[in-house]
């Protein structure tokens, strides 16, 4: 019996490679979104609490602020547009409620975009707001 050639058995191990490396990547992230559904400590998870602070200050936001979260997550990749708004939306609104404002405004929308956005992602946030000529001078303390 003949063997294989040796072009079709790297042609395997490169389609292999690929494979296990994607299933490696969708992995990290299902396991990811499986960590975030997990309850905390007072029994609720994070996607609970970013329910209930969106739900909580749905009647805060306004055209202009929901304008403006649109401008601040368009640099998020599509796929992931939907996930960054609705995180960015929760915090936005927490900082709205416990503040007791009337409604979410343009400095609720810049400090939540900055707790909201992880700290591995700070230089892009900055260089984001630069461009866009966006103020955040009186936030530079959370960005430390």
């Amino acid at each position: 019996m003949k063997s294989a050639p040796d072009w079709f058995m790297y042609f395997i191990w490169f389609w292999t490679i690929v494979l296990v490396l994607f299933m490696s990547i969708g992995g990290f992230f299902m396991f990811r979104k499986f960590l975030k559904v997990l309850p905390q400590r007072d029994g609720k998870s994070k996607l609970d609490w970013q329910n209930y602070w969106v739900e909580r200050s749905r009647e805060l936001w306004t055209d202009e602020s929901k304008a403006m979260l649109d401008k601040l997550v368009s640099p998020v990749p599509t796929p992931f547009r939907d996930i960054a708004r609705h995180s960015i939306a929760a915090k936005i609104g927490q900082l709205a409620v416990e503040s007791g404002a009337s409604e979410v405004t343009r400095e609720h929308c810049i400090e939540g975009y900055i707790l909201a956005t992880p700290r591995r992602d700070y230089r892009s946030l900055m260089d984001f707001l630069d461009k866009n000529q966006i103020d955040y001078s009186a936030y530079n303390h959370l960005l430390r």
